[in-house]
C-alpha cells in the first residue's frame, strides 16, 4: 500500500515563506511525475507545480518567481518552497504522484491528504 504523508503547512504573514515536503512509502518500484496542487475554499483544484522524473519543471503563471519545486528520487519526496507568500496563496495543498507500485503493471496517481496553509494579511 502506497502512502504519500505531507508536512509543512501552516499560518504565515503575507511576505512569509513555508516549505512544504510530501514523502511517499511502501512498495515503489518507480515514480514518474510529482506536483503540488492547491484547493481554496469556494474554488476548485488548481495546479501549482509539476516536476518530472528528469527534472523539468512546470509552474502556475500566479506562483512563478515565488514558488521552486523539487525532488528527491532517493527518499521519494517532493518540496515546494514557497516564498513571497500572499494572502490568495491560501489554500488547501495537495501532493500527487504518478508511481508504479510493486506488483502493478501500469502507473497510477497516488494522493497525499493534504495540508493547510493559511497567509495573513
Amino acid at each position: 500500500q502506497v502512502q504519500l504523508v505531507e508536512s509543512g503547512g501552516g499560518l504565515v504573514q503575507a511576505g512569509g515563506s513555508l516549505r512544504l515536503s510530501c514523502a511517499a512509502s511502501g512498495s515503489i518500484f518507480s515514480i514518474n511525475s510529482m506536483g503540488w496542487y492547491r484547493q481554496a475554499p469556494g474554488k476548485q483544484r488548481e495546479l501549482v507545480a509539476s516536476i518530472t522524473s528528469g527534472g523539468s519543471t512546470n509552474y502556475a503563471d500566479s506562483v512563478k518567481g515565488r514558488f521552486t519545486i523539487s525532488r528527491d528520487n532517493v527518499k521519494n519526496t517532493v518540496y515546494l518552497q514557497m516564498n513571497s507568500l500572499k494572502p490568495e496563496d491560501t489554500a488547501i495543498y495537495y501532493c500527487k504522484m504518478t508511481l508504479w507500485a510493486a506488483g502493478n503493471s501500469f502507473w497510477s496517481d497516488h494522493w497525499g491528504q493534504g495540508t493547510q496553509v493559511t497567509v495573513s494579511s
